[in-house]
């Protein structure tokens, strides 16, 4: 499989005054394959957000790079590079609610990305509009109406479609589903699977609920605290994990029997989770593993392919690399 997106070292930090900064996004590399749908978890402020943002330019690169289609993104993106880059790269953002303009009809939130880079005439635009609205699963008369007028999960199509009617090759998905009822985000997953079939699309698919990431992914990242811990087939990650804060964040699902639910034992992550701003040496989840080692408190783990070429994994725990401590 070749690579439409390849990210190597990226860094992202956010400048507080006084020599602090934040540690959004410390030296991530991961790759992501044509037509490939990447899951990215972990906690809340566990920098998957910005992470994705940051690929988009919407951020600007404190260190590292971003490659899409073996060219260099820029560092910071000025007014042409977003004209040149956003008709094969777009974001669905995560609230369906802020994400949209109350003041533009659907018609217009839609067709904003047709007009800015398609010269077509008013009624092309209008068809195709129409057009995607029915892709998404509504229907062409909404154009008229406000955002204000649909529910959340009729929102987050509309953000779909706006997304996608410039045809892009990469989406990046910031947790869609998350303000979304449970009925709705299964019907979103279905209509972005569906999408990703018909157009060849490469998500990078960014969400808490690891059982949705699980049944849409191909391949699952799992971040903490500015940095990936793990990599590896969904399933293996979701059934296998390696890392310890995997197997607490998969641990941390709740069972659907309410009797097993309530007798299985409490998998709660113990300890106060580190600052971003003052970062501790060694592993950052060191604090709050059962597992930690005294080396895991004084040097950084690397994130190493463990297992054979059959089954890749790459797991950041000195647990599975001993000879790095």
């Amino acid at each position: 499989m070749n690579n439409l997106v390849e990210i190597d070292q990226l860094v992202k930090y956010f400048d507080l005054g006084r020599q602090q900064r934040v540690h959004a996004v410390d030296h991530v590399s991961l790759n992501i394959g044509e037509r490939e749908i990447v899951g990215l978890v972990g906690e809340s402020g566990s920098g998957k957000s910005t992470l994705g943002k940051t690929l988009l330019g919407l951020h600007d690169k404190t260190a590292g790079q971003v490659t899409f289609r073996g060219e260099v993104m820029p560092k910071a993106y000025s007014a042409k590079d977003f004209a040149r880059y956003s008709p094969h790269m777009q974001m669905i953002f995560q609230d369906p609610y802020s994400s949209l303009n109350p003041r533009m009809t659907v018609g217009e939130i839609i067709a904003e990305g047709l007009r800015l880079h398609h010269k077509l005439s008013n009624t092309e635009t209008q068809d195709e509009v129409a057009r995607w609205l029915e892709q998404v699963g509504l229907h062409p008369d909404h154009r008229s109406r406000y955002p204000h007028e649909f529910s959340g999960g009729q929102r987050q199509r509309i953000g779909i479609a706006r997304a996608l009617i410039l045809q892009p090759e990469f989406v990046v998905c910031d947790e869609p589903i998350s303000a979304l009822d449970v009925s709705v985000q299964a019907q979103v997953i279905n209509l972005l699977g569906d999408l990703k079939a018909s157009m060849g699309l490469t998500l990078l698919f960014i969400a808490h609920d690891l059982s949705m990431v699980r049944y849409i992914s191909d391949r699952m990242a799992v971040m903490y605290l500015g940095g990936l811990v793990e990599i590896g087939t969904a399933d293996d990650v979701f059934f296998e994990p390696k890392h310890p804060y995997t197997q607490t964040l998969i641990a941390s699902n709740p069972e659907a029997d309410p009797q097993s639910e309530r007798e299985r034992a409490s998998t709660n992550i113990q300890g106060e989770i580190p600052s971003p701003v003052n970062v501790p040496a060694g592993c950052r989840f060191a604090n709050r593993c059962p597992q930690a080692q005294s080396e895991c408190h004084h040097i950084t783990p690397k994130l190493l392919p463990i297992g054979d070429g059959n089954n890749p994994r790459s797991v950041a725990c000195h647990l599975f690399h001993p000879a790095e401590a």
